[in-house]
């Protein structure tokens, strides 16, 4: 706990005074002023993230963190647990969806095994694994505070790994079967909503495997008693290692001085229990789409944040957030090629009251 406390006691605001200049040189360029949105509010926030007026997050990685959890067994999937570690042999050999699309995206994937039920054999993919999946959240704790910390820590490590290896911007993404009933866990426990009001069919569910998850989620609040004041306490007893790990992904960020793209509900709900421990974190988080499941809003104006992409997307594993560097893409591709109001021999726009 001390190492966690240490990173986040060095976890410090962006610059603001770099976003003001960033901010500037947006407005010196011959357009309509903060005309394109989103796409100029995410730069100067990299701006300012980076420490630079002239950012170029060009190497980036998706950090897929995969574990199994042991609510699988209260049949609340479509498919069983032996899904999660063959999905992630996949992303070794670059055959899952957020792999396919982070090539487009000049973005590679960065599998981690930090809790699925076997080891994994894929020489690119990290053996991290805090524990071989977590506990049945419906009938006792997914896991010990103490693994919780080492499963936060080991998401720190890997993103502070990537930023020695020269990767200057991060994707969450996660795999593992049975994660939407931990992160739907959460999201009731934060935010006191009815299981039923958070609880989407994840990949696929039937009707009748819904109204099981949502039992099973009611059980694991009864059973645990989770703290909604301790992001910890919320995590170990019916979170995942999956979620603990994006938090230690969005916290190492953070501490690293790093861009951290939001994904969807999963990596949503992970994002705030790492604001929970660093408010500061925060600024360091870009939110990329909203997630069709249902509590993804929710959990993004619980952040204060906002998505630009509504695309009906809800498959997971970064692909929502690497849709988003295409976004950031074209806000870099303006900034740096776009003329100037003097260039254009153009009367520059001026900000009216």
């Amino acid at each position: 706990m001390e190492d966690l406390q240490k990173i986040i006691s060095e976890i410090v605001p962006i610059d603001r005074d770099i976003m003001e200049e960033t901010w500037k040189c947006w407005d010196s360029l011959a357009k309509p002023l903060r005309g394109l949105g989103w796409l100029e509010e995410a730069l100067v926030q990299i701006a300012g993230i980076m420490g630079t007026t002239t950012p170029h997050p060009d190497k980036r990685a998706t950090v897929i963190m995969g574990a199994d959890n042991g609510v699988v067994a209260e049949g609340v999937t479509q498919t069983d647990s032996s899904v999660t570690i063959q999905v992630l042999e996949n992303m070794g050999d670059g055959m899952s969806t957020a792999c396919i699309m982070g090539k487009l995206a000049g973005c590679d994937s960065v599998p981690v095994n930090i809790g699925s039920l076997t080891d994994a054999k894929h020489p690119k993919i990290q053996n991290r694994v805090v524990r071989y999946g977590t506990g049945n959240i419906a009938t006792g704790p997914a896991m010990t505070r103490e693994e919780c910390v080492r499963a936060i820590m080991t998401g720190v490590d890997v993103v502070r790994e990537l930023k020695k290896d020269g990767y200057q911007l991060i994707v969450t993404g996660e795999m593992g079967i049975g994660n939407t009933t931990t992160s739907a866990a959460c999201a009731a426990v934060l935010f006191d909503r009815d299981p039923e009001d958070v609880t989407g069919r994840g990949a696929g569910l039937s009707s009748e495997g819904l109204k099981r998850k949502v039992d099973a989620i009611r059980r694991a609040i009864a059973v645990n008693q989770p703290d909604k004041t301790d992001a910890i306490d919320v995590i170990s007893k019916v979170g995942g290692l999956d979620i603990a790990g994006l938090v230690g992904c969005y916290l190492g960020a953070a501490h690293e001085h790093m861009p951290v793209l939001i994904d969807g509900f999963i990596s949503a709900v992970s994002a705030y229990l790492a604001g929970m421990l660093c408010e500061t974190a925060k600024e360091y988080m870009i939110a990329t789409h909203d997630s069709t499941e249902p509590a993804a809003h929710m959990v993004l104006e619980q952040l204060g944040m906002k998505a630009p992409l509504q695309a009906g997307m809800h498959l997971g594993e970064g692909t929502g957030a690497i849709m988003g560097l295409a976004l950031i893409d074209q806000a870099m591709n303006v900034y740096y090629h776009m003329v100037t109001w003097d260039g254009a021999h153009v009367e520059a726009y001026e900000h009216l009251k």
